[in-house]
């Protein structure tokens, strides 16, 4: 189906504001519209606790660290990584709003991983970060839930990546992870999929813009057929945690996030795919601002409450 009208009409309004396209900007002029974009979101809603910490990566920089926890029982804990090309996004302004909503609506602790950005951190820095986030939520897991509870990792976009990533990472050393929620992933860097190359899908996220955060992240092609930077090069997808795959139909990221939802069935990984029909990339974050955003996430809390529903009766 055709775009919906409230995002037809938000990409309207940014084409009258005139501003370039953040493949024409630098990395520190394209954050700049975090704030923007934070402005027009509803800040979420409250939640029992929250605590603010740091991790020191190998090369001694640190990075920040959220942890959102509702009111009463704590089912699971979610490690949910951002979006932005792993150039842009953050805990702060684009995704707090985020976490508070899944952290109320599954009785979750959410665990923010605000992982060292592109360019001034290239690749693997992200990956690195996100799985040493991972650690943490694992080995603290009594302290933050009160017992051991399920562990689930979470991400929209590069951060799906990141989960995707993470969930090839622990398979054979560990966390358990119980269950994978990717919403949007990068899963490939070929630029001329279907999906890439139709007009229809140049919007929020566009082939140049795709190709630009790319650029930042891990500059040489040949050196992004890894599994932690593209999951689908990955030699088997078997023995990953169940997974569900939620892709918006506008999206230049739309056919590699379906080709691995269905490389993860083939390689007998319990694994449900839907389409965000007249929705297009980023519509996940704007709660507050496309009504698609606010079905998307109650989307992804109602499997998120059905997979720990089938977990506490194994």
């Amino acid at each position: 189906m055709a775009l919906d009208q409230a995002s037809q009409q938000f990409v309207a309004v940014l084409a009258e504001a005139g501003s370039p396209p953040i493949h024409e900007s630098t990395p520190a002029i394209a954050r700049m519209s975090g704030p923007i974009f934070a402005g027009m979101s509803e800040p979420g809603p409250e939640v029992a606790q929250v605590e603010n910490f740091r991790l020191t990566a190998d090369d001694g920089t640190a990075f920040r660290m959220r942890v959102l926890k509702p009111e009463g029982e704590i089912k699971s804990v979610i490690v949910y990584l951002h979006g932005g090309g792993w150039v842009i996004g953050d805990i702060d302004l684009q995704y707090d709003h985020i976490a508070r909503v899944l952290a109320n609506a599954t009785s979750s602790a959410v665990v923010l991983v605000n992982y060292r950005k592109a360019p001034e951190h290239r690749f693997p820095a992200a990956i690195d970060d996100a799985f040493q986030g991972l650690q943490w939520a694992d080995e603290h897991m009594e302290e933050i839930a009160g017992q051991r509870v399920p562990l689930i990792v979470a991400g929209d976009s590069a951060g799906g990546n990141l989960s995707a990533a993470l969930t090839l990472r622990t398979r054979e050393s560990g966390p358990k992870i119980d269950f994978q929620v990717l919403v949007y992933p990068v899963t490939d860097a070929d630029f001329d999929r279907p999906s890439y190359v139709a007009e229809e899908n140049q919007l929020l996220l566009a082939r140049p813009t795709m190709q630009w955060f790319w650029n930042h992240y891990l500059p040489d092609p040949a050196a992004r057929a890894v599994p932690d930077a593209t999951p689908l090069s990955a030699d088997s997808l078997a023995d990953l945690p169940p997974a569900f795959v939620l892709l918006a139909e506008h999206d230049v990221l739309h056919d590699e996030g379906a080709e691995y939802a269905e490389a993860l069935q083939q390689a007998g990984v319990p694994t449900e795919v839907e389409v965000a029909e007249g929705q297009m990339h980023a519509f996940f974050q704007m709660i507050g601002v496309l009504p698609g955003s606010q079905a998307g996430v109650d989307r992804v809390a109602d499997k998120i409450n059905q997979r720990l529903a089938a977990l506490a009766k194994e």
